[in-house]
């Protein structure tokens, strides 16, 4: 009797993940994460056509973390208040950044998956200029609709969002302790901030 084949594909990327998030982009290999999902080598290459591939899936499973809570502000216009809603996506982007600070800092180490990364991003029309989009057009309705101060800079207050998350994460990450101010009261002040 035949056996069914197992799809692993979650597993494989959830033990690349773990790999990338202890011992950095580069310290990871095909050979280790296969070890830790228990499986052959040759098994990743059923779902990944090599390790750029499937440490680019990882980076991509990420984005939906930060994604949802942004891309939520389009249906948010005129809705509970622009700083409550801008901080919900601050929130998304610290646990997006969070996730893969530790990955896309060993990019720069890996010029050929630097660009493998790069080319995926712009096939599917991503990246975090993507992001910060969303946010300056999220300001721009409120702008409108009277809710936002209009001498707020709408694009430099997104980047800036998108600034603070990232240096946020990658202080905690840097010295490897909480940062100062505590978690609220920073997304609170960052977004009074900009606003």
């Amino acid at each position: 009797m035949k056996q069914a084949k197992v799809n692993r594909r979650g597993e494989i990327l959830a033990a690349a993940r773990k790999l990338m998030q202890s011992r950095g982009l580069s310290g990871v290999t095909t050979r280790q994460i296969a070890e830790a999902v228990g499986c052959s080598e040759g098994a990743l290459y059923v779902h990944f056509q090599g390790r750029a591939a499937l440490l680019i899936a990882v980076l991509e499973e990420s984005l939906p973390q930060m994604l949802g809570p942004v891309h939520a502000l389009r249906d948010l216009v005129g809705q509970e208040t622009p700083q409550r809603n801008l901080e919900r996506a601050l929130r998304g982007m610290l646990a997006f950044h969070r996730k893969v600070v530790p990955m896309i800092a060993g990019l720069f180490a890996e010029p050929e998956l630097l660009s493998a990364y790069r080319k995926t991003l712009a096939r599917g029309g991503k990246g975090p200029h993507r992001a910060i989009s969303n946010l300056a057009d999220y300001i721009l309705a409120e702008q409108a609709s009277g809710r936002i101060r209009p001498d707020v800079d709408a694009h430099s207050s997104s980047a800036l969002l998108m600034s603070a998350s990232f240096f946020r994460v990658f202080t905690e990450r840097f010295f490897g302790v909480p940062v100062h101010p505590p978690l609220d009261r920073f997304v609170q002040s960052t977004v009074a901030s900009v606003l």
